[in-house]
């Protein structure tokens, strides 16, 4: 598998070496957003026919503590992963097929909402999740 020089360079300044499985790991949440941990181990296993498991799993802990992919885990769903990061968007959540889409925030800023007592945090995000139906949810239900 060829290293892009765009994920060597953002896995490098994010102070972490460079291995096939981390860039594996990275192009396939790039082109899979909203990917569960199967899908992505799926589509790394089919790049690098040797990774373990354990291996994904690892490296998908390792990008999100380095900010490179963002774990999101709507309620009732398994944890998903998206590499679109730091731009402060919520996600819609279809309640019938649990498909995810991102949504811009509305406010622009974090954090986009204000709490009535902060409790003395210093806020700096709120996560909004949408829910409804889809748009073929949507027809469906009205078939």
């Amino acid at each position: 598998m060829a290293t892009t020089p765009d994920n060597a360079e953002r896995l490098r300044a994010a102070d972490l070496r460079v291995t096939q499985p981390r860039v594996a790991v990275l192009e396939a949440v790039d082109s899979h957003p909203h990917a569960d941990t199967d899908t992505v181990f799926g589509l790394v296993r089919a790049a690098l026919p040797s990774v373990s498991r354990q291996a994904v799993y690892d490296v998908l802990g390792a990008l999100t503590t380095a900010r490179l992919v963002r774990r999101i885990q709507p309620a009732g769903h398994v944890a998903r992963y998206e590499s679109r990061v730091g731009d402060n968007h919520h996600h819609v959540v279809c309640r019938a097929c649990g498909v995810i889409a991102d949504a811009d925030c509305a406010v622009g800023e974090a954090p986009c909402l204000n709490p009535s007592d902060s409790h003395g945090f210093l806020l700096d995000e709120a996560e909004v999740t949408y829910w409804g139906l889809c748009p073929d949810c949507a027809d469906a239900t009205r078939v």
